[in-house]
């Protein structure tokens, strides 16, 4: 049986899969430009959100921003950054409704001490029959 998946935490449809996108903005630029405080700050959201790692790579550009992926049993969490905009933006991929992208947002714009985020939400396979 295929889950039925929450969007935005009120509409609900058969889908194979939830893709959440998340913009950050006016974050705090220390942390955007660093994949070694912005690493730790990614797994915990994922965590806290109910995900299952599986690995991740995480990498730091020159001269701007960071891009980071975290596989999770679920489907996969990425972000990628641009300190010198203060902005980030992050997908959250999946295939289950035990993760909650929600979690991810509210624990990513705390840590990141973004000014204001939007929020896209797309079904993903959506089932007809």
């Amino acid at each position: 049986m295929l889950p039925r998946i929450s969007l935005n935490g009120s509409l609900e449809m058969n889908a194979l899969a939830q893709h959440t996108l998340i913009d950050f903005y006016g974050c705090d630029a220390e942390v955007l430009a660093s994949a070694e405080a912005l690493r730790p700050l990614v797994m915990d959201a994922v965590i806290q959100a109910g995900g299952t790692i599986v690995t991740d790579v995480f990498h730091g550009f020159s001269p701007h921003g960071v891009s980071g992926v975290v596989v999770i049993a679920e489907s996969h969490v990425a972000i990628h950054t641009w300190p010198e905009h203060r902005f980030a933006a992050v997908d959250v991929f999946s295939c289950s409704p035990r993760l909650d992208p929600l979690a991810i947002e509210t624990s990513l714009a705390l840590a990141m001490r973004s000014e204001s985020t939007t929020r896209r939400v797309e079904a993903r396979g959506p089932i007809t029959a």
